[in-house]
């Protein structure tokens, strides 16, 4: 992998996304998904159980690697169609980041270390994606066909 990743999402999107075997980010743009490549690592971040509640989730709810191929347009209906990248995503549980928060390198010592979540999307470092990981117990799950 050349690159991790932390991507920003409720945890029902992400449970979508993981089910069906893509990422999408940002309400869909294609822009923050041209900056992320195949083989690349990324984990969501899920502030909130389902967009806009603020029941305190707070807690990493997937772990991948992105697979080869190119950003494309999914279907949503209505006439919305976001950006999105497929992802082979690992056997893993979801974590919450509070016993994390002073062994990553993005949040250690940092007071405020939820701002960069609001951006959506956020290089990290290849420590913090194998920390997130074992937290996580994840596992390489076989390729998607």
């Amino acid at each position: 992998m050349s690159a991790f990743w932390v991507a920003v999402a409720s945890a029902v999107h992400v449970r979508i996304g993981r089910r069906d075997g893509f990422m999408q980010v940002n309400h869909g743009q294609v822009a923050p998904l041209r900056r992320i490549k195949p083989g690349d690592g990324i984990v969501y971040y899920s502030p909130s159980t389902v967009l806009g509640e603020k029941d305190g989730l707070q807690s990493f709810t997937a772990v991948g690697t992105v697979r080869q191929g190119e950003v494309y347009e999914g279907v949503m209906g209505g006439g919305f169609t976001p950006a999105r990248r497929d992802v082979d995503w690992f056997d893993a549980k979801e974590a919450p980041i509070k016993r994390l928060l002073g062994r990553l390198d993005f949040t250690a010592g940092r007071p405020n270390w939820g701002y960069q979540l609001r951006f959506g999307l956020f290089k990290i470092s290849e420590r913090d994606f194998r920390l997130i990981g074992e937290a996580m117990a994840a596992k390489r799950a076989a390729p998607a066909i």
